[in-house]
């Protein structure tokens, strides 16, 4: 476990991040898609990508940096624990998270983890243990397949604003060609940066932009 990892009580998935239940940072991307080790030496300073103006109030001024805060990642060549710099608005006191572009919020697997095994599953066929990585749980994988398969057919029509859709036997095909064609990370920079879209599409209790959302209870009439 990291240090200061925000882990609630209920986990999604198998060994993945749990949904939040009281978290109030809103997370943006670090603009880094290299390797985790270079990823590291550059948090040391603050001003490098400080955001100008509070992505969610929208007050123009530099945020101010308000430390870190830690979560696991599993990618090709790493598996441990990542540090993720944080700012405060001094407006309306939020704050915002700078997420490296190689992870996806609320996920421990990197966007190349997922990307690969969603090819080597969905489009060369291969079966759940092939595609996942060694000692990965099954269940995660079925997760990952579950959630792609739902969300395919509007992520085709999010990347048509990159790509021409390109002919296929069914939405999921379409999707993985233009991921593959666009690149996966890029892919993830377009639709999270500027859709607020989640590549496995975002839970239920997150929709409509990665935020929870709270349905407040009906109005009782007497």
């Amino acid at each position: 476990m990291c240090a200061g990892e925000f882990h609630p009580s209920r986990p999604e998935q198998p060994r993945e991040f749990a949904l939040p239940e009281a978290y109030p940072t809103m997370q943006i991307l670090y603009p880094f898609a290299g390797p985790v080790a270079e990823y590291f030496t550059q948090l040391d300073n603050p001003d490098r990508y400080r955001p100008d103006q509070c992505p969610q109030c929208q007050a123009k001024q530099p945020l101010t940096a308000h430390g870190f805060y830690t979560r696991t990642l599993i990618d090709s060549a790493f598996d441990g624990c990542i540090r993720v710099r944080r700012y405060l608005c001094e407006v309306c006191r939020r704050t915002v998270s700078l997420l490296p572009e190689f992870a996806l919020p609320y996920l421990r697997s990197s966007v190349t983890v997922i990307a690969l095994f969603l090819m080597a599953r969905l489009f060369l066929g291969k079966t759940l243990k092939e595609a996942l990585l060694p000692a990965a749980p099954y269940q995660r994988g079925q997760s990952w397949v579950r959630r792609f398969r739902a969300h395919a057919e509007s992520l085709s029509a999010a990347l048509s604003a990159l790509i021409p859709p390109p002919p296929a036997p069914d939405f999921v095909a379409r999707a993985l060609t233009m991921l593959h064609t666009t690149g996966w990370i890029p892919a993830h920079r377009f639709l999270f940066a500027g859709l607020r879209h989640h590549l496995l599409g975002w839970p239920g209790s997150l929709i409509p932009d990665g935020r929870r959302v709270t349905i407040p209870p009906a109005a009782t009439t007497g």
